[in-house]
């Protein structure tokens, strides 16, 4: 079981309610920060510094396109977060890049696409070791050498 955070915008809250639900069927916990900001990114922050603080594992986070949550939350250091829209990208933002937060576009992925996508993602697991590792690593170190102290 994983502790997820849920946020989206003001477009994306059927499909937060319906993930919500995909969620438990699953077996994973969620807290929800909201929908009601139409600026999405007061949001993205919240489900981001939460997951980088790691009071959750994972978090999704919705807008009509998924773009501008990807890029609000990659601000945040510590928070990883991809763009998910097919069942093989989804799967790599895991298992290759470890994201940490995925991000759905509502108005691109329906209901049954984004649950099948939150289904891979969660059981998606990044292996350390492997030929991505270097590159992880070099994202991390530059997130450590940059960041505001």
């Amino acid at each position: 079981m994983k502790k997820v955070a849920l946020g989206c915008d003001p477009n994306a809250s059927s499909l937060k309610e319906i993930l919500k639900k995909h969620l438990e069927t699953l077996g994973h916990e969620w807290e929800d920060y909201g929908s009601d900001d139409p600026i999405y990114a007061n949001v993205a922050f919240k489900v981001a510094e939460a997951v980088a603080e790691g009071k959750h594992d994972r978090g999704i986070l919705l807008c009509g396109t998924g773009i501008g949550m990807s890029i609000a939350a990659n601000k945040v250091p510590g928070a990883y977060a991809a763009l998910c829209a097919d069942p093989y990208s989804t799967e790599r933002s895991r298992k290759s890049n470890n994201a940490n937060i995925m991000t759905l576009g509502a108005q691109v992925v329906g209901p049954e696409l984004a649950k099948s996508l939150v289904s891979i993602w969660m059981a998606a697991e990044y292996t350390p070791g492997g030929r991505s590792e270097p590159k992880i690593r070099r994202i991390y170190e530059y997130v450590d050498n940059h960041s505001v102290k």
